[in-house]
């Protein structure tokens, strides 16, 4: 068993005003499964308790974008996405999404495969680098909502995600507790990118673990600039 019995996930997720199927419920814990099985190959998490697994990644995964209205058929790119966190949670949740994988390393794109076909999730997985990405017709400012979660700084991940958001998007960051602190060094690459900040929502866990979630819009288009040619 790798989740708590459905009871205990429902009562989990009640917590964040949330209810779990038990469909839901199923898929979850088949996503653990897959989890737990495939990171006995390779490092997809350092948390594979059951309890951990439910509260850490799932719960985790799916609360943020209660705090936020999310059309139920957005476009959504999840960049950096690891083990599928928070956007294929998220997807068992909310099934009308459309949804984008994108992580850099191949091994983590064949088990985001192997969960999407296992799970029914439909997602389009995609082995890549977002900064590079990011510059191709198809996915430059072609999605409804970007998001990442713990996988850099604030700064750095403007540059990395809000490229692939259209006009009129949402860029959403999961940060943990200092995530309000790293705004301020965040600021002109929000801008240079065609962003502002619309809301900085402060959480915290059932366990008390503090969270939050930064919502940026994408107010205009920003055109990619040339790559310089280097001089032989």
């Amino acid at each position: 068993m790798n989740l708590p019995g459905y009871e205990a996930v429902k009562k989990l997720f009640s917590e964040g005003g949330m209810e779990l199927s038990k469909e839901q419920y199923e898929k979850l814990s088949g996503y653990a499964g897959l989890l737990v099985e495939w990171n006995e190959k390779m490092n997809l998490t350092a948390i594979t308790d059951p309890e951990g697994i439910a509260m850490k990644h799932f719960y985790d995964s799916v609360y943020p974008f209660t705090l936020v209205e999310l059309p139920e058929d957005a476009k959504l790119i999840d960049i950096g996405t690891g083990a599928g966190f928070p956007s294929c949670p998220l997807k068992i949740f909310r099934s009308g999404l459309e949804l984008t994988l994108l992580d850099s390393l191949n091994k983590r794109i064949r088990f985001l495969e192997e969960l999407s076909r296992t799970l029914g999730l439909g997602a389009q997985c995609i082995h890549g680098r977002a900064e590079e990405l990011c510059r191709k017709e198809g996915f430059r400012e072609h999605y409804d909502i970007a998001t990442a979660r713990a996988v850099a700084n604030l700064e750095k991940l403007c540059g990395y995600c809000l490229p692939y958001v259209k006009p009129g998007g949402f860029f959403l960051a999961l940060k943990g507790s200092d995530g309000k602190n790293e705004l301020a060094a965040a600021e002109k690459e929000i801008e240079k990118q065609g962003g502002k900040v619309a809301a900085c929502k402060e959480y915290t866990l059932p366990n008390g673990d503090g969270r939050c979630l930064i919502v940026i819009e994408k107010v205009k288009s920003v055109p990619i600039i040339s790559k310089k040619k280097k001089k032989k």
